[in-house]
């Protein structure tokens, strides 16, 4: 690194805002925090107050100081044998590459701090040459190689191993409080966050802390921690969510708003008591991330279309299906952000608000004191709206509720569990909604999944065979018809897919569905004769997704079970 440590933080600013890791408010906060506490750099700053991530903050400092960014696959598989104290490359987060006879090269996670060049070139009177590494990686690299794996929660494996055993709710925060505890938790979400999780799943068995994230709906396993770690690091995560660290019998959710890679996150958190401890759940949610419209969801011109038919009218219900995890909250409220005009009050009831959407009064549901989705339903109808979003018809009194709004003039958009845009229908009435009052108020039901998605940097075109094209009704069964494969590359992270879309279906409630309604028809019945009126299934509509390129026909058979 060349220049003075000015030039090199001058030069840090600008690679952090050029890569657009931070803005400039983000910038200037940690300069004020920098005023409050002395002696810390700024890339010690931006990576503790959660602004930037790791990778980033490493990429950006090589760039700047103009020297390599190394990877973990490129530290020695022994020490260097130097006259360095362990304690002080773990606390300076640096390690020993390459040793000439008059020279080393040193791996280090801050590139402006001087102190640490000066003082190992003082120790081993070598000529140092400093690049860049990961904190995590570096941190890691040391505990394998000098077997020290921190020594820090060590201390604590026989002592305060005990006290898990005991109910001493005190020593556990005392312990969830340490930094290494700290350090790994946050790892944990940031790896997650620049992996695209979804959530985070950390599930104590009998020898094993397991943490898994989902990624484009699909779970991996991640590295494990210690096991006896597993009471600190879910008391860490509990306390960050506002939870009773000392109730571990029953269930508890809570959420966490934090800052990671300069963006604001937003982390549900979901825990329930297991064999062998708390299993607990972190929904994660970028807000600045999402992308509320419809093309980039996965509708066609043709669904989007009927969807948008169905937003103009002036009363009615629209429901969107689907299990957990199926993007149904993400449709509603692409379907809110185009009914929100000045024109419009719209009010809505969720349990939880996930997106704040400017003009849009949310009400948080709150059972503990009695605000659950029916009586907050009772009160909003005398706010004279004109649309209400209901976050999911639990039971039969908010359903009958909804039904009711919308005889009375309202917009009505709601949720529900169920397989598919039959189903739904069914769904209702078996829950005791009248078949003539469902009639007059269901204009649409929208059932969706979401499939991984193609990566455009890897995927691998090859001709389908005739015999796939004539099963799956793909084209012509004699004619030749290109489709695309998964790969696997650093971009998707050697998976061959990279983000999800949606694929749906429609069902639109014409003259001699409401006749079958009436009939109380099976869903099946329903089904034949939508597809009968032009509806598409999931299935077909995912086929059409696999011809566009867009994804492959295993994750089409995957994720609707159809053959």
């Amino acid at each position: 690194m060349q220049g003075t440590d000015e030039d090199f933080a001058t030069a840090l600013r600008r690679a952090l805002l050029e890569a657009g890791a931070v803005d400039e408010m983000d910038l200037a906060r940690a300069k004020r925090v920098a005023h409050e506490d002395d002696g810390e750099t700024l890339v010690t700053l931006l990576v503790k107050l959660g602004m930037v991530s790791e990778r980033a903050i490493a990429d950006a400092q090589a760039r700047a100081g103009k020297v390599a960014l190394v990877k973990f696959a490129d530290f020695p598989v022994q020490p260097l044998d130097l006259p360095i104290p362990t304690r002080f490359l773990k606390d300076q987060k640096a390690i020993p590459l390459h040793l000439d006879t008059d020279s080393l090269t040193l791996a280090v996670s801050d590139l402006s701090n001087g102190f640490t060049h000066a003082a190992i070139a003082f120790a081993t009177g070598k000529k140092v040459s400093c690049v860049v590494g990961i904190e995590s990686e570096i941190t890691r690299a040391l505990s394998t190689l000098y077997d020290q794996a921190s020594s820090e929660v060590r201390a604590g494996e026989n002592g305060e191993a005990d006290a898990f055993s005991e109910d001493d709710v005190a020593r556990l925060r005392d312990l969830a409080s340490e930094a290494p505890v700290i350090r790994l938790v946050n790892q944990i979400i940031q790896k997650a966050a620049d992996s695209r999780a979804s959530d985070i799943h950390i599930e104590p068995y009998e020898n094993l802390l397991k943490i898994r994230c989902r990624i484009d709906g699909v779970l991996r396993d991640e590295p494990s921690p210690p096991r006896h770690l597993a009471p600190a690091v879910i008391s860490r995560v509990k306390i960050l969510a506002n939870l009773d660290i000392a109730e571990r019998r029953l269930p508890q959710d809570g959420r966490i708003n934090m800052r990671v890679q300069g963006k604001e996150l937003d982390i549900r958190v979901s825990t329930v008591p297991t064999m062998y401890g708390e299993s607990l759940v972190m929904r994660l949610l970028q807000r600045e991330d999402v992308t509320l419209d419809f093309d980039s969801l996965g509708f066609d011109a043709a669904s989007r279309q009927a969807l948008q038919e169905a937003l103009r009218m002036p009363h009615g219900m629209i429901i969107v299906t689907g299990p957990t995890g199926s993007g149904k909250t993400t449709t509603l409220y692409t379907a809110l952000s185009s009914l929100n005009t000045e024109t419009r009050k719209v009010i809505t009831v969720e349990d939880p608000i996930e997106y704040n959407l400017e003009g849009i009064n949310q009400i948080q549901v709150n059972p503990s004191i009695g605000l659950n989705f029916a009586n907050a339903l009772r009160s909003i109808v005398r706010q004279d709206p004109d649309v209400i979003m209901v976050g999911e018809m639990r039971d039969l009194e908010t359903a009958k509720i909804c039904v009711q709004s919308a005889l009375t003039g309202h917009l009505v958009l709601s949720t529900l569990h169920t397989n598919d845009a039959a189903g739904s229908v069914t769904r209702l009435l078996e829950m005791g909604i009248e078949d003539y009052l469902l009639n007059s108020t269901l204009n649409m039901v929208l059932a969706q999944r979401l499939v991984r998605r193609l990566c455009d940097a890897c995927k691998q075109a090859y001709q389908a065979d005739e015999a796939v094209i004539r099963e799956f009704k793909l084209g012509p069964p004699d004619g030749s018809l290109t489709l695309y494969r998964a790969g696997g590359c650093e971009t998707c992270g050697g998976t061959g897919f990279y983000g999800r879309i949606g694929i749906i279906e429609i069902l639109k409630l014409s003259d001699d569905l409401r006749q079958l309604v009436l009939q109380q028809a099976s869903a099946g019945e329903l089904e034949k004769a939508a597809r009968r009126n032009g509806m598409k299934t999931m299935f077909e509509n995912g086929c059409q997704q696999v011809i566009a390129g867009l994804t492959t026909l295993d994750e089409i058979v995957r994720v609707t079970q159809d053959s």
